[in-house]
């Protein structure tokens, strides 16, 4: 199957807008910036690993995009403020916010600590909590309307094994996506999420299923019998920014081949 290329949507969608898109250095947050970028957008990149968020950044502007890498832990508030004011100050506001920086590791609970507990909870539901409070007063100054966009899993709803504090924390961000909407939809801004299932080439399908060896059982659990693409992801993001989303508020935007709903594949019946 060929990767989706940015030319399905209109050539320059995004020119004019700013995007601030954290865990933007790798994965499926480099994947959304490099969809943005060669939509017009222009794109911040945050991360706490200095070397991959200016790599992310040099690649975005050798490619022709307007980029710029920001060394920041959303875990602090103050951090995270002077990221966004530095965005905002290069480029004169933030019209779209992505909230991709995750922590997780397989663990079971009864063996979990509470630091770890602590430290996924930190990264994942106050690190979204802060971005989007410091980036409240630049998204609701939006003349494109500001944009949230959540990266969550159908795991919050469903239950993860494994991950409890995963788990926990993205249930939380699906709330509070929820209550932004209601909040801060009267207040210019749109606020959703999009849960991934397995995506492929990722630092999460290669720590959750392919290191504990889950990766065959959880191929299993997806109808279309194989793990997503990064650039999928990428797409879903990019329609929930763009001028055909103006009306979707308070959504999930559930990617994962149908894993949701636990169906066996086709193949794991003939086998």
């Amino acid at each position: 199957m060929s990767e989706i290329n940015s030319s399905i949507f209109a050539p320059a969608m995004l020119a004019g807008r700013t995007a601030f898109i954290t865990g933007g250095g790798t994965g499926i947050g480099l994947g959304i910036a490099q969809m943005f970028s060669r939509l017009g957008a222009r794109v911040a990149v945050a991360s706490r690993k200095q070397d991959v968020v200016m790599a992310a950044a040099k690649s975005l502007q050798s490619a022709g995009g307007e980029a710029l890498g920001i060394v920041t832990d959303v875990r602090n508030y103050d951090a995270v403020d002077a990221a966004m004011k530095q965005t905002a100050d290069r480029w004169g506001g933030i019209d779209i916010l992505i909230n991709n920086a995750a922590g997780n590791f397989a663990c079971p609970t009864e063996e979990l600590s509470p630091n770890g507990w602590k430290t996924v909870v930190d990264i994942d539901l106050n690190g979204t909590f802060n971005c989007c409070r410091a980036g409240f007063s630049y998204l609701s100054a939006s003349p494109h309307v500001g944009r949230i966009v959540n990266i969550i899993t159908a795991y919050a709803w469903g239950g993860w094994p494994g991950c409890a504090p995963a788990a926990a924390a993205k249930a939380g961000i699906q709330s509070l996506t929820r209550t932004l909407a209601l909040e801060w939809g009267p207040k210019n801004i749109l606020s959703n999420t999009v849960a991934p299932g397995p995506i492929a080439d990722t630092v999460g399908t290669r720590k959750i299923h392919e290191e504990t060896d889950r990766a065959e059982a959880e191929l299993d659990r997806v109808p279309v019998a194989r793990f997503g693409r990064v650039d999928e992801i990428a797409a879903a993001v990019t329609y929930l920014v763009s001028p055909a989303a103006l009306y979707v508020n308070g959504t999930d935007l559930v990617v994962d081949g149908g894993r949701q709903f636990k169906a066996t594949s086709s193949r794991s019946r003939k086998s």
